[in-house]
């Protein structure tokens, strides 16, 4: 098969489909023109993968390094087949061919922009320092990066951890920024997380009137508050749509733009009542029914357009990191996240 910039090349099984929808990947460590090896450093888990494998072995860490091991072993990526996601990665830039478009040079600590669930990704070490507990993975082995792939090269200025996590999710304040017009309401469902709260920097900045923040339980709401980024927080069961729907218009709603950033199942119809008529939802998780959005949407009568949050926006990374650094309580949220 001719080299393809989208890594079609790499496709074991079945053939014919890109890589993101491929069963299996080749790992192989020997490079194709376009090509660029990393050496792994840590993995970064999507939030959504990561609760679901926690909860399926009841927080066992062993058992969840186990799937996380076997997972890439036969998949040859870090493609979680019940959520359909993966994460990203950091690591250091081994070799690279002179047909590659990335920019990179042999020795850059990058973060990978797209998913793992499209790059080929393989385990050396077993994973024998990570513990099982933690979104973060320390690691060993080597991933493939394509012509067409993405990657940014790390800050001096940030420990590695933070820079991974903001750069995990930076795909969702460049959104945010876009769709928020000023003097817009604005509610961000999992207001605490990374992706909510730099979404609720991304809206301030992008001329927000109001900024509604919404978590699940009082200490979350503490940490919000004490980072300054909602002009008022709220705790709700997203879950619960009536709920959900009277929190936002309690706090100055109904939402022009809402953002959707938790990692559970079931907020669909919630974040719908909580928009207005004519008002936009940005759903930014993994945990997301489009079905179930959809048809909620129809059900409700709701005039609500409703973006599907993509994980790539030209300048994305820079935007994101750039917020960490100039917003103090945010930084703080995330530091708190990964010490």
């Amino acid at each position: 098969m001719d080299v393809s910039p989208i890594g079609l090349h790499r496709v074991v099984d079945p053939l014919g489909v890109l890589p993101q929808a491929a069963h299996r990947l080749d790992t192989s460590p020997e490079l194709r023109p376009g090509e660029t090896r990393i050496r792994v450093e840590r993995l970064n888990l999507d939030a959504a993968s990561f609760r679901q494998l926690s909860q399926r072995h009841g927080g066992d860490g062993d058992a969840v390094r186990a799937e996380v091991l076997a997972i890439v072993a036969e998949r040859g990526k870090m493609h979680n087949p019940v959520t359909g996601s993966g994460g990203m990665l950091v690591g250091v830039v081994e070799e690279t061919t002179p047909e590659s478009p990335l920019g990179l040079t042999p020795g850059d600590r990058v973060a990978t922009l797209v998913s793992l669930t499209l790059t080929p990704l393989r385990i050396t070490d077993g994973l024998r320092h990570w513990d099982g507990h933690s979104e973060q993975v320390p690691a060993d082995g080597h991933a493939i990066l394509f012509a067409r792939s993405i990657a940014a090269v790390l800050p001096g200025d940030l420990p590695v951890p933070l820079a991974l996590a903001v750069l995990d999710v930076c795909g969702a304040p460049a959104l945010t920024r876009r769709v928020v017009a000023p003097k817009a309401v604005v509610a961000v469902i999992g207001a605490a997380g990374k992706s909510g709260s730099l979404s609720l920097a991304a809206a301030r900045q992008a001329g927000a009137a109001t900024l509604i923040g919404v978590v699940p339980h009082q200490a979350e709401a503490d940490a919000l508050t004490g980072a300054g980024l909602a002009d008022t927080v709220v705790i709700a069961d997203a879950r619960d749509p009536v709920a959900l729907a009277r929190a936002v218009e309690s706090a100055g709603g109904p939402a022009d733009v809402t953002v959707v950033c938790v990692d559970v199942p079931g907020c669909e119809h919630g974040s719908i009542l909580a928009t207005r008529d004519g008002g936009t939802v940005i759903f930014f998780s993994m945990a997301t029914s489009f079905t179930a959005a959809a048809l909620g949407a129809e059900g409700l009568a709701a005039d609500v357009t409703m973006l599907v949050g993509n994980g790539y926006a030209p300048g994305h990374a820079a935007l994101a990191l750039d917020l960490v650094r100039t917003e103090p309580g945010l930084r703080r949220l995330f530091e708190g996240r990964h010490r």
